[in-house]
C-alpha cells in the first residue's frame, strides 16, 4: 500500500485501469452560479447525493462571457467538486437538473496525482 503521508503520490495501481496512460480515476468538476446561497445548495446536494466527496464554494469571481450575441459581465460563485471519474455522469446530471442557468458551466479536469489517503477518501465518499 502507498504511504498515506506521501504528498502528491497516486495510489498504487490495483488494477490495469490504474496504469499510466489510462483515464483518470478522479476528477475535479466545476460549475458557477449567481449567488452564494445557490452555490451552497448545489454543493450540499452533490454531497448528499454522493455525486462528489467534497465541494468548495469560492468567493465571488467576475465572469466575462458572450451570451446571446452580447458580451456580459456578472458576479458568480464557483463550486469545485472532487469526485471519482465513475461518478462524473451522475454529478453532471444532478447539476443540470438542479441548476437554474439555461446552460450551466459543467467542466471537469482529471486529477493526475494526489495523496493516497485523500484519494481513498474521495473514492469512499463519492460512491
Amino acid at each position: 500500500m502507498a504511504d498515506p503521508t506521501a504528498l502528491n503520490e497516486p495510489p498504487e495501481p490495483s488494477d490495469p485501469s490504474d496504469e499510466p496512460g489510462e483515464p483518470a480515476r478522479f476528477l475535479t468538476a466545476m460549475t458557477t452560479t449567481d449567488s452564494e446561497q445557490k452555490a451552497e445548495r448545489l454543493a450540499r446536494g452533490a454531497i448528499e447525493g454522493r455525486f462528489a466527496a467534497c465541494a468548495q464554494v469560492s468567493a465571488p469571481v467576475t465572469s466575462v462571457f458572450r451570451w446571446e450575441g452580447a458580451v456580459e459581465t456578472s458576479q458568480e460563485w464557483q463550486v469545485l467538486f472532487k469526485t471519482a471519474a465513475a461518478r462524473y455522469e451522475a454529478l453532471a446530471a444532478y447539476l443540470l437538473e438542479a441548476h437554474d442557468y439555461d446552460t450551466p458551466e459543467i467542466i471537469a479536469t482529471p486529477i493526475t496525482r494526489g495523496s493516497a489517503g485523500y484519494l481513498s477518501w474521495v473514492a469512499k465518499e463519492a460512491s
